[in-house]
């Protein structure tokens, strides 16, 4: 790689590999999954009596903008609810420095904007798919995550039910089968142990 971006320097040319798998581009395997884990995140959120349940939802306000990957209200109750979907934890600051941005903006605006009402409770919550990648990288991080986002399961399950209070945590969803990314980072990693 570094002798090709030597090569493509030397006539004032750039160079940029594209990773294939299965005859797709990775970056848009990365987004079905990401698609795939909102609509099943979305879904759950409906059938908990959330209403309405909205998927990336845009912002732009005073420089802070983004989407809301999932975001759910509650008018019984006075409750809100901002998903953030991640299909791998790359960035565990990035995360949830963002996740906290979007649900703050909920409870100062967003909610008053979008739902047309001023939420009493916000849950923060992190989406993630439940498999054993996932799993080691919430455990690796255990240190910030147990501290920005302590609730886990079952208790965000209840809250998800029963709304009272503020809620952060993070939620591991069943895809029902791997995600395609998954598969081609096992896939890689096994391929390339014959090469050591």
């Amino acid at each position: 790689m570094a002798t090709l971006r030597r090569v493509f320097a030397a006539v004032d040319a750039g160079f940029e590999a594209q990773v294939l798998w299965r005859g797709a581009g990775l970056d848009r395997l990365v987004d079905a999954d990401h698609a795939r884990l909102a609509g099943i995140a979305a879904d759950r959120l409906r059938r908990y009596r959330w209403d309405p349940v909205l998927v990336e939802t845009t912002y732009s306000i005073y420089g802070e903008r983004g989407s809301i990957d999932v975001f759910g209200g509650r008018r019984e109750g006075r409750a809100a609810v901002v998903e953030e979907i991640k299909t791998s934890l790359a960035s565990i600051e990035a995360t949830l420095r963002k996740l906290d941005e979007k649900a703050r903006l909920v409870r100062d605006r967003l909610a008053r904007e979008r739902l047309g009402w001023q939420p009493r409770s916000v849950g923060r919550i992190l989406v993630l798919p439940d498999d054993t990648s996932a799993r080691r990288a919430v455990a690796r991080h255990a240190s910030s995550l147990d501290l920005a986002l302590p609730a886990r399961g079952a208790a965000v399950r209840r809250w998800l039910r029963e709304p009272e209070g503020d809620l952060a945590g993070i939620l591991f969803l069943d895809t029902g089968s791997r995600l395609v990314v998954d598969a081609a980072r096992q896939r890689v990693r096994a391929a390339s142990t014959g090469y050591r």
